[in-house]
């Protein structure tokens, strides 16, 4: 026997059918026939009526129970470790793979018969090694000499005839039919030049060829039926196995051939030569087999693989999304948030400073507008993921769509002092049927991105045009929007219209959002049947094109009144008065204590600075993180007694900035407090501070009697 190979095999598995063609084969055969596995349990494979009688058993159930079904269970206990030691010595210093070997058996009744075993060893990348076995019962015969050489002469010149590939017995050429392959071969002169070809009638019908006449024994009849793309390949292993003349290389190959009437199929194919001592070749003889169902598994799984693969990348990045968003989220509703309840606590504190606290409750209106608007988008966002939301048409009026925009964006267009503009004039149906809702929040979502990203004093134009089909019954609305606002980098522009995704946080360009509204703006355009698109250079500006079908009222309104309307731009707004500071409990524990605060929000300063200067501190304020390390890195140690840091900022982080303040070769400046005040408020972002060297963490909205008690454990 033979070592068991690692390569996965597939079980051999025999029919009734196959079970009826080998009876016949070994019928006029001397004793039993079996075959069995050479490797594993060495189970059997198929045993034939004889055998089972040579056991003394009446069917082969009784066999099964009685041996196991195994080659070992066919040996004496006794026999078993000197039989497999001799098959497997013959096995591996013989080429011709034969084995013959003695034993005795024990059978049903208990009695001991001596049994001759001539065994062949066959291996197959398929169902892995086999062995054919003639069993032939040799008690008699260790008294009648004679009669036993002649018989063992008989079978072992019945088995050579089995198992000599090279001349092709009916017999083995059948056990090839039951293994679903294919048998070739082919014979060398003296000269090692190949003088002839055979191919076996399996082999032929695997093709779709019935006999010699249509496919003739010549090894055009195969190569010339090999893929294109296969072709030199094989060949170079056909013929490189045949050139190694020291006998190593095996013939081992995948590839597809076209078949008579089922196209091309994927086939597998396994030979090896034999040869003389001097490496001349002698025979090249082969199996093969049709693995194209195997193959279409393969490609199907491999295609599953990819698609899990795609899957799963998608899911990690939609994930990696969702927590980018979720900590945008996290830092931008905190930051309206601290400014309304920053500016509440203000105005109650100096709730008789009527002008002081209308000033604040002004800013309080601004941030929960901007606060709602967050909320709003998340929301829509939420609804039309999940198939809920709705498209309600009705008649609309161009007109009345761009006056509503107009006093939208009214407040933010005179606090930019921008030129605004709506360009209708090619307009023909101002009436037209839609969701004017939706509509509305499609062009706001677009036209309140240029408002976002145009800086003061910019331009932002927005031309209506229309083509009607009368076709249909439908007309074609074109909304462009462009302005001349920083634009966006060609790598963003890939990405805008994706959930959560934006090109600057709201830190880096001063404006906040959800990275919700581009995508919010698309999905409402398929709804409708339209598309968007975008154009746009970073620092040059950028141009949305939203076209609209929209269905005609049967009696279409009246044209618009004119072809373009302009927001005017008023004179600036003198800025409000500056907050009147207000008493703060615990003032006398901090008098002369001087704060630097870290902070980059304009709000976020002068809640924090009305605070502080309140409590008693002198503040210095630090825009960036870059400035907040300079004035510590410049400053005389002492001047500082703490910093307050936030985290997200321009230039340089919170983090960043708390790292570089601790690495600073002055060992007083270096050991300065540091207290993160931040939205990023996640149990991580608490980990992160303090790992960046921060002495603790406060979230936002800043709450101000935890705050006065953090600086009193750090200071007092």
């Amino acid at each position: 026997m033979k070592e068991s190979k690692e390569k996965k095999v597939l079980p051999l598995v025999l029919d009734e059918q196959t079970f009826s063609v080998i009876e016949q084969i070994t019928a006029g055969m001397p004793g039993g026939f079996f075959i069995y596995h050479a490797d594993g349990l060495e189970e059997l494979i198929y045993a034939n009526q004889a055998l089972i009688e040579m056991y003394g058993c009446d069917s082969l159930e009784e066999f099964k129970e009685h041996t196991g079904y195994t080659f070992p269970g066919l040996v004496h206990p006794d026999d078993l470790q000197h039989t497999e030691d001799t098959i497997r010595r013959q096995i591996q210093e013989h080429d011709n793979n034969l084995d013959y070997v003695e034993y005795r058996i024990i059978r049903k009744d208990g009695s001991v018969r001596q049994i001759k075993d001539y065994g062949h060893f066959v291996h197959t990348e398929i169902y892995g090694d086999v062995f054919y076995v003639f069993l032939e019962d040799a008690t008699e015969q260790y008294l009648e000499r004679r009669q036993a050489a002649e018989n063992e002469l008989l079978v072992r010149e019945k088995i050579k005839a089995l198992i000599k590939l090279e001349h092709t017995t009916a017999s083995l050429n059948t056990i090839h039919e039951m293994l679903g392959s294919g048998m070739w071969s082919m014979e060398f002169d003296k000269q090692g030049n190949m003088e002839s070809v055979f191919w076996s009638n399996e082999f032929r019908r695997m093709l779709g060829y019935q006999n010699q006449l249509d496919f003739p024994n010549v090894l055009e009849s195969w190569s010339d039926l090999l893929h294109e793309d296969d072709k030199a390949r094989v060949l170079n292993e056909f013929y490189g196995t045949l050139a190694d003349y020291r006998g190593r290389k095996i013939y081992d190959v995948e590839y597809r051939l076209l078949t008579k009437n089922r196209g091309y199929r994927w086939y597998h194919a396994i030979g090896k030569p034999t040869r003389k001592d001097d490496g001349t070749p002698i025979t090249y003889i082969g199996m093969f087999v049709d693995i194209t169902e195997k193959k279409l598994l393969d490609q199907n799984l491999e295609k599953q693989r990819k698609l899990l693969e795609e899957a799963l990348e998608q899911a990690r990045y939609s994930n990696r999304a969702k927590t980018i968003f979720l900590n945008n989220m996290s830092h931008d509703i905190r930051t309206p948030m601290n400014a309304i309840i920053g500016f509440a606590t203000l105005a109650a504190t100096h709730v008789d400073d009527h002008e002081l606290v209308k000033n604040y409750l002004a800013k309080i209106m601004t941030s929960s507008r901007h606060l709602l608007s967050l909320i709003n988008d998340a929301l829509d966002m939420s609804r039309i993921e999940s198939g809920k939301l709705q498209l309600e048409e009705a008649e609309c009026h161009l007109p009345d769509i761009i006056h509503d925009l107009q006093t939208i964006i009214q407040t933010e267009v005179l606090s930019k002092q921008m030129t605004v503009s709506f360009d209708t004039q090619e307009i023909t149906n101002p009436v037209f049927l839609c969701d004017k809702l939706k509509l509305n929040q499609i062009l706001l979502n677009v036209i309140g991105n240029a408002l976002k990203f145009t800086p003061p004093h910019g331009n932002v134009c927005i031309r209506v045009s229309e083509k009607p089909d009368s076709e249909s019954g439908f007309t074609f609305y074109e909304f462009r929007v462009r302005d001349n606002g920083i634009g966006m980098n060609p790598d963003f522009l890939k990405h805008i219209f994706e959930p959560f995704e934006r090109e600057r946080t709201s830190t880096i360009s001063g404006v906040q959002g959800t990275g919700l509204g581009m995508t919010i703006a698309k999905k409402l355009v398929e709804m409708m049947n339209g598309s968007i698109a975008i154009e746009s250079k970073a620092g040059k500006g950028s141009e949305f094109t939203i076209s609209l079908p929209f269905r005609l009222p049967e009696k279409p309104g009246d044209t618009p009144d004119g072809p373009c309307i302009s927001v005017p731009v008023p004179a600036p707004v003198p800025p409000a008065a500056p907050p009147v500071p207000f008493p703060a409990p615990d003032a006398e524990d901090f008098q002369g204590r001087h704060i630097l605060l870290a902070e980059d929000n304009e709000l976020n300063q002068e809640i924090a600075m009305t605070i502080l200067e309140d409590a008693g501190f002198e503040v210095d304020v630090a825009d960036n993180g870059s400035i907040a390390v300079e004035k510590i890195k410049t400053s005389a140690p002492g001047t500082y007694d703490i910093v307050l840091m936030d985290i997200q900022m321009p230039v340089m982080n919170g983090y960043e900035a708390a790292r570089t303040i601790r690495a600073l070769p002055d060992p007083n400046l270096a050991a300065i407090p540091i207290l993160a005040v931040t939205a990023n408020a996640f149990e991580e972002d608490k980990k992160c501070a303090i790992k960046a060297g921060m002495n603790g963490h406060l979230g936002k909205p800043i709450e101000i009697d935890k705050l006065m008690a953090a600086l009193k454990e750090i200071l007092l």
